[in-house]
């Protein structure tokens, strides 16, 4: 697979794992250094959720009920933004099956792919890798756990450990 200059990143926030979990934020780190983000209404099926959960990412399902966007205009929204793209997930076991679970529930196919980042990572990337982000981390102002701002750590993470290649 070839390696993109700069892989867009995509990244979901759940009220929980497992199988009854489901997406209540998306957070994309575009090409261009452009964020997207989305807070989304749970369906009314959605109905599981963990305290522990929200308190890492700081969502209330209450604040969801009133900010959220419905499904079906996240995931447009999305399919527009996206269209054609390939995004990489650091966390793809989660994140692939709840944004499969949103366009299900959207009823519209996703016109975008997304992969797990390790395919396009190299050896000597992977070996820094946590060195690296725990540096981009604690270089970020805004501390909060969300989609879009771990997406873009994610996409610099990766920035800093390719140039790090490229130097040696």
């Amino acid at each position: 697979m070839p390696r993109p200059v700069q892989p867009l990143i995509i990244d979901l926030e759940a009220p929980g794992l497992g199988r009854d979990s489901y997406p209540i934020e998306v957070g994309v780190a575009l090409d261009d250094d452009r964020k997207f983000c989305s807070l989304i209404r749970p369906q009314p099926q959605w109905a599981y959720w963990d305290h522990e959960a929200e308190r890492v990412h700081g969502i209330a399902r209450e604040r969801l009920q009133q900010r959220g966007k419905p499904v079906a205009e996240v995931a447009a929204g999305l399919n527009r933004l996206l269209e054609a793209k390939t995004l990489y997930s650091d966390g793809w076991v989660a994140d692939r099956p709840w944004l499969t679970r949103l366009f299900h529930a959207a009823g519209m196919a996703m016109n975008f792919r997304v992969s797990p980042l390790e395919l396009i990572l190299s050896e000597e990337q992977m070996a820094r890798w946590h060195e690296v982000k725990q540096e981009v981390l604690a270089s970020v102002e805004q501390r909060r756990h969300r989609a879009s701002i771990d997406a873009w750590v994610v996409q610099q993470t990766d920035r800093s450990t390719a140039a790090a290649l490229t130097r040696h």
